[in-house]
């Protein structure tokens, strides 16, 4: 049977928990995820694994916060005065907000804490900080 190697294009089904058994992700219901191994295009604790699994191979994979999406960095919290935020943007803790960057950039913040002078932003990926773990099986090569 085909190994998987660096470069191949592979399809996998995955269901992502956290360390508490809560599930934060999975292919369940739709198409396998598509990927070029070693790539970059997914977490590299979880494209490390793929090499050497043959079409039909099932496993489980542990990855620390370091070879997924990191530490959680506290330079990702923003403060905002509150009368900065315009009145019709919900300001639920764990709501997830568009905002713009100086420079132009689009990005995806998380409210953390909300007070009646000022509003905590979280740029931080949702899932840093934590070890994921990935129950996966190869469905294609190439």
């Amino acid at each position: 049977m085909t190994e998987v190697k660096s470069g191949d294009t592979v399809r996998i089904h995955y269901v992502g928990t956290l360390n508490d058994g809560t599930k934060f992700d999975s292919s369940e219901g739709r198409d396998p995820l598509e990927f070029t191994v070693g790539s970059g295009q997914i977490i590299p604790g979880l494209d490390s694994a793929i090499p050497g699994m043959t079409v039909g191979d099932k496993k489980t994979v542990n990855v620390p916060a370091d070879e997924a999406y990191g530490q959680h960095d506290p330079r990702g919290m923003q403060t905002v005065p509150r009368a900065e935020i315009p009145d019709e943007i919900p300001l639920e803790l764990g709501n997830q907000l568009q905002v713009s960057t100086p420079e132009g950039q689009t990005m995806i913040v998380t409210v953390a804490e909300v007070t009646d002078e000022a509003v905590v932003l979280d740029a931080n990926h949702r899932l840093a900080g934590q070890d994921l773990n990935f129950d996966i099986e190869l469905v294609s090569i190439g």
